[in-house]
């Protein structure tokens, strides 16, 4: 049987209206009362309910999150931080799977889940800058990832051309020169691949280092098979690198998993650098090199947004926040230690 405020009150011999205000953490109850309230909130086992609470708010408790692909490693890390930072909220998030498609985006951001969602942070890859204008739909929405937008919604990401740049800048430390870059795509120039194309590019060029277009590996996908056949097609092309820069760590595994089969050995014959610091480029046979986005803040930045939108204020959209990234150098740039 659920524990009511009133025998939370009953227990500690005070109000319906003051066990509610320790409850919702109202700052004027003096200590020795918030104390005796407690102990019988604890004793009882009382939990708030949290679907009333926001009701009388005229919200659902409820925010979506859209991503891509939640079978790829970084969108499953992500999805958890942001389930953590909507929780310290007591908000409970909705997973939307949109597999990258131009018209699932478009769905999720036209209100299909009317009523039931208080906002939504979204992850596009295909969707375009006029999909959003216009946009009817009230329910707040936040960006995430590095396609540019230009439009009155807060978008979160990281710098991707100095995270590439880094990434670079590591590599050609290490006495690299022939760095190959896997994972352009060519059906969109807004897409992220070409940020992090144009700081490999920008790097080796302020460096006086050669980045031709032969070592530049177009893929069809960013999973650990789109990297191996992008590292068999730049071998069997005749072009040798020295180094590989990766769009991300799948397509990074998937490289090194070519250069063994090669007998090109990690780090030594061919280093490698990935993007996005998955938990599985810490545990292969040869630990990945990787540039890191602070995951958890992008989650708390992207809740915190909502939580601005829904706050009521009149405030304008539109902001561009980032968040760090650090490079976390393993084995696969550094060898075994």
């Amino acid at each position: 049987m659920r524990v009511s405020l009133r025998d939370v009150a009953e227990r500690a011999g005070v109000s319906i209206k003051t066990v509610s205000n320790v409850v919702n953490n109202y700052p004027h109850v003096t200590p020795a009362m918030r104390a005796r309230v407690q102990a019988a909130l604890d004793e009882l086992g009382y939990r708030p309910n949290l679907t009333a609470r926001h009701l009388r708010k005229g919200r659902t408790g409820i925010i979506a999150l859209a991503v891509p692909e939640l079978g790829n490693p970084y969108f499953a890390e992500l999805a958890g931080a942001v389930i953590d930072a909507a929780t310290e909220h007591e908000f409970t998030v909705l997973l939307d799977h949109t597999r990258g498609e131009r018209e699932q985006e478009i769905l999720v951001t036209r209100g299909f889940r009317g009523g039931v969602i208080d906002g939504l942070i979204l992850s596009p890859l295909a969707l375009e800058a006029e999909d959003l204008e216009g946009r009817s739909d009230d329910v707040p929405l936040v960006l995430l990832g590095e396609r540019e937008y230009g439009l009155p919604f807060d978008h979160i990401a990281i710098d991707n051309v100095a995270a590439a740049r880094c990434a670079v800048r590591h590599l050609l430390g290490r006495g690299r020169t022939r760095i190959a870059y896997l994972g352009v795509r060519t059906d969109s120039v807004n897409r992220p691949a070409h940020l992090r194309l144009g700081g490999w590019r920008a790097e080796l060029t302020a460096a006086g280092v050669p980045a031709p277009d032969s070592l530049v590996v177009p893929v069809g996908g960013w999973d650990r098979d789109d990297g191996a056949r992008a590292m068999a097609e730049l071998l069997d092309s005749g072009v040798r690198p020295d180094a590989v820069f990766a769009f991300n760590d799948l397509i990074a595994i998937g490289a090194m998993r070519v250069l063994h089969e090669r007998g090109l050995r990690v780090p030594w014959d061919v280093a490698v650098v990935g993007f996005d610091d998955i938990a599985e480029g810490r545990f292969g046979a040869v630990t990945l090199t990787t540039v890191s986005p602070d995951k958890q803040a992008i989650a708390k930045m992207a809740v915190a947004s909502l939580l601005r939108s829904l706050s009521g204020r009149e405030e304008p959209g539109g902001r561009e926040l980032t968040a760090k990234f650090e490079l976390v150098e393993r084995e696969s740039t550094l060898g075994r230690r």
